[in-house]
């Protein structure tokens, strides 16, 4: 089989090679750099959350059998044009639950301490430097209101309440580890109105598409916090933007954003995409988002550690052998 493995981290193309011993991989960091002679004669595409692979780029790909992609989510594909041909797409439907519950934390540390600022405060000043800015507060009795109580969501609940929180949940789709911690669930509305911290752990899609939107942005206290590791697509980007502009919301920390995707190639954006009043209007938004002093945004790294890429290298390596052998796991039905 004819393999196409789009932007390997350092040292998997070592282990891919390895494990796919007998086929041919080739390894690129973009699907731009396969040539479309060379992209005619694959038929398995192997990519990462931050390639798209819409209906443009499937049609350069016409003996293409299978995808698998190197992650839970699987917006970044043209789905229903795959499995119109055919194609069977593959996904890593769990990986790194502890190393994104933390990240998750390191980023209410960062707020709640100011870390950020002061570091860079540190590298700035040339003489005394004020404390008084930088009083913050513990998270400790703290009511942390986690959506989503998935194996990432039950992470955050046991380690919220290892540091004495008070830990409230919400998921459409209950389960009984979180009763077993002695963590109440409770409608969003209730959860909004109460935590101080409100954290987002649930997959993208049309049902959580803006489940944090303006109407449940207002539910919030002014004093709250907001953290999204999960998919930027679950909050209203113009309405969180317009509750931090008019102090509604104390702050928040972004590891995803709306648009993202568009925000990196922001520059060849073509004029079709610039037309989109809504999409230019969200991604002005990130930009104003990334400048508030009381917003953290990071670059999509909550999963970055090297234990997770290693369990998502494996999990995609079964799931491509798995294929091969006539028996597709972890496939991606709509």
């Amino acid at each position: 089989m004819k393999i196409a493995y789009i932007r390997p981290y350092t040292g998997e193309e070592v282990v891919v090679t390895t494990s796919l011993q007998g086929h041919e991989v080739v390894f690129a960091s973009s699907l731009e750099e396969i040539t479309d002679s060379d992209a005619s004669e694959f038929e398995l595409l192997c990519v990462f959350v931050d390639t798209i692979v819409d209906e443009k780029a499937l049609e350069r790909f016409p003996k293409l059998a299978y995808i698998a992609t190197r992650s839970a989510g699987f917006d970044h594909i043209a789905v229903q044009k795959a499995q119109e041909r055919g194609i069977v797409i593959s996904r890593v439907p769990r990986y790194g639950s502890q190393t994104v519950a933390e990240f998750a934390f390191a980023l209410m540390f960062a707020l709640s301490r100011h870390a950020h600022k002061g570091a860079q405060v540190m590298k700035e000043s040339t003489g005394p430097i004020e404390l008084e800015p930088f009083e913050g507060f513990d998270l400790s009795s703290k009511t942390l209101g986690v959506v989503g109580t998935g194996l990432i969501g039950q992470k955050v609940c046991a380690i919220g309440k290892s540091f004495g929180m008070r830990v409230v949940t919400f998921d459409a789709f209950p389960n009984d580890t979180i009763t077993v911690l002695g963590i109440s669930y409770v409608t969003l509305e209730e959860l909004l109105q109460t935590a101080d911290i409100v954290t987002l752990h649930v997959p993208g899609g049309k049902e959580t598409h803006h489940l944090i939107n303006a109407e449940k942005l207002a539910l919030m206290k002014d004093s709250a916090y907001l953290i999204n590791t999960a998919r930027g697509e679950v909050v209203d980007t113009i309405a969180l933007t317009k509750a931090l502009t008019e102090h509604k919301l104390k702050g928040a920390g972004l590891d995803v954003l709306e648009c993202e995707h568009e925000l990196a190639r922001e520059a060849s954006l073509t004029e079709e995409e610039k037309s989109d009043a809504t999409r230019m209007e969200i991604l002005a938004c990130n930009h104003k988002l990334m400048q508030m002093p009381n917003v953290l945004v990071t670059p999509h790294i909550a999963f970055n550690t090297k234990e997770a890429k290693e369990e998502i290298t494996q999990i995609t390596l079964a799931n491509i052998h798995a294929l091969i052998a006539g028996n597709p796991q972890n496939t991606v039905v709509l």
